[in-house]
């Protein structure tokens, strides 16, 4: 059974939006056989420009469900966030049931934890690897790497980081802002 830690900022959590987040986030549960003692925190957000965004954690044995969403409504946020929790589920647990069949064994502890009536349609091919791209790394710094990134239009770039000679990564934040990942 999930417990509720339901939270807000710039709104007050009403007893409707509360009831409205448990019968939501609750109806994840028939996923599981044997309902998880878990806490689905959820972290409801209202900005000055009149978006909502709802944040939900659950961490369970196997797995940590996350997942975000923004937009002008705070119950459509709501909904949306629930949807992509399902999706992560059923991707979950194909996985599980994939490895098992590869493996010929039992699917040990991670399988026991899924109900299968709650069958997830979603197909092996989604998590095959479409494309593979081999690249020499170039030594740059960040902000030439930067410059690269976008002019090849990606969220991403690796480079050989000049003044460590470690492979980097900038990328491009949702903000619109950009991050550097530093490899040992």
């Amino acid at each position: 059974m999930f417990r509720y830690n339901v939270r807000g900022e710039n709104i007050e959590v009403t007893e409707a939006i509360r009831d409205y987040v448990e019968k939501k986030v609750g109806k994840l549960e028939r996923y599981f056989s044997d309902a998880p003692d878990a806490t689905a925190h959820v972290n409801l957000k209202v900005y000055t420009e009149k978006t909502a965004k709802v944040e939900v954690t659950i961490p369970l044995p196997y797995l940590v469900l996350r997942a975000e969403e923004t937009s002008p409504d705070l119950y459509a946020s709501i909904d949306l966030v629930v949807d992509k929790l399902e999706r992560q589920i059923r991707k979950f647990k194909t996985k599980i049931n994939r490895k098992s069949r590869e493996k010929g064994i039992n699917a040990a502890d991670a399988a026991v934890l899924f109900n299968n009536e709650a069958d997830g349609n979603e197909s092996d091919s989604e998590l095959d690897i479409v494309r593979t791209k081999r690249l020499s790394l170039k030594p740059m710094d960040s902000e030439e790497a930067v410059l690269q990134m976008n002019m090849l239009g990606h969220n991403f770039f690796i480079f050989e980081d000049a003044d460590t000679n470690g492979t980097s990564i900038v990328y491009r934040r949702k903000d619109g802002k950009y991050g550097l990942i530093e490899t040992d």
